[in-house]
């Protein structure tokens, strides 16, 4: 929107594009090295002891336990002040940058899909109150207490997963949108005659269906699958004191897991996630490809010409009135304003004869 032609504009997102690849490989290593620091190798690492597992052939072991701070502890003890502290104000920035887009991308809903439509199930809502400007007013006004609304959620939210907890309603929050609007957005544009139904079922079904999977699927938080074999076993309380079969010790002190008594009882990793990020997307386009077909010789139904299903142009849109919101509604606006000189016409001849 920024640039003057197309071809500056691609030469900018080309350009964004090498940046994010300079910045964003470098930051992603970051994490290999924390591990370094913070490993299970490292000085600073912490186990848990009496534990034990069948794969590594240990009856009793040390189970080691995760810094969930470490990245944070590296930044400020491990590297140079100057990019520990930069590394930490982009990550402050990226959080508030997505925390804005996302307040005021609801702010924005609320405006121009809500109360742009409230009028069709409140009639007492003047339809001339619903003007771009006074929609731009309640956008920003109802951001202050979609503010406080994500503030109390972030500060009293718990979550036991692995990514965090508002970290983890983030992905949830992107998921929604991937299951809801990404195949009706494709599906616009790479059908001859996209059905609106299809659309609508699409979305529908998108995100119920991945609001489902997010309670039904097993997560465990390790995100592994319960695949089979030793590695995919978490570890288990200490089994025996006996030594490990590599120990080199006689044979009847070595461990022996098929005695009764002995055995490591370790569960199975079992953590679904990603499954059902993927699952709802292809679930809403399974129905959007089932109603297109469906819908192919002509529409179950058509939605009203002038109801809450019709779209709407902003200013500077091709096609924009300011005199009416769109094409579809000015028909309904037309029919109304006849309807009432009507009216008028006939109260005025009532008042002649009378």
């Amino acid at each position: 929107m920024a640039s003057k032609t197309a071809k500056i504009a691609t030469i900018g997102c080309a350009i964004a594009g090498c940046l994010t690849f300079i910045v964003g490989i470098p930051f992603a290593y970051l994490g290999s090295i924390t591990r370094v620091y913070y490993g299970p190798d490292s000085a600073r690492a912490s186990f848990e002891t009496d534990s034990c597992h069948i794969g590594l052939g240990l009856p009793t072991c040390a189970r080691w336990l995760p810094d969930q701070d470490g990245f944070l502890k590296y930044l400020t003890n491990e590297v140079p002040s100057f990019l520990g502290t930069w590394c930490l104000i982009g990550i402050v920035a990226s959080s508030m940058s997505t925390c804005d887009g996302a307040i005021l991308a609801m702010g924005t809903v609320f405006s121009h899909n809500i109360l742009r439509n409230a009028g069709y199930f409140f009639p007492y809502i003047s339809q001339d109150f619903i003007e771009e400007e006074n929609l731009i007013t309640v956008a920003r006004i109802i951001s202050v207490p979609f503010t406080i609304a994500s503030a109390v959620i972030a500060t009293l939210y718990r979550s036991s997963h692995s990514l965090g907890a508002t970290g983890y309603l983030l992905i949830v929050a992107f998921d929604i949108v991937l299951a809801s609007v990404v195949v009706p957005l494709f599906g616009c544009f790479y059908t001859k005659k996209p059905s609106s139904l299809a659309a609508f079922c699409s979305i529908v079904t998108g995100i119920l269906a991945r609001v489902i999977l997010e309670f039904t699927l097993p997560k465990d938080g390790y995100l592994l699958m319960p695949f089979d074999g030793h590695e995919f076993l978490d570890y288990g309380a200490a089994a025996s004191t006996a030594f490990p079969t590599f120990f080199d010790v006689p044979t009847e002190r070595h461990w022996d897991p098929s005695v009764e008594g002995e055995q490591c009882e370790q569960s199975r990793y079992n953590d679904w996630t990603g499954i059902d990020s993927l699952a709802a997307p292809i679930v809403a386009l399974i129905v959007f490809v089932f109603v297109q077909w469906l819908e192919r010789d002509k529409p179950f139904f058509t939605f009203a010409k002038d109801g809450i299903m019709v779209g709407y142009l902003k200013e500077g849109q091709v096609g924009y009135d300011p005199e009416v919101r769109n094409s579809a509604r000015s028909e309904s606006n037309a029919q109304e304003k006849e309807d009432h000189a009507r009216v008028d016409e006939v109260d005025n001849v009532m008042d002649d004869v009378r």
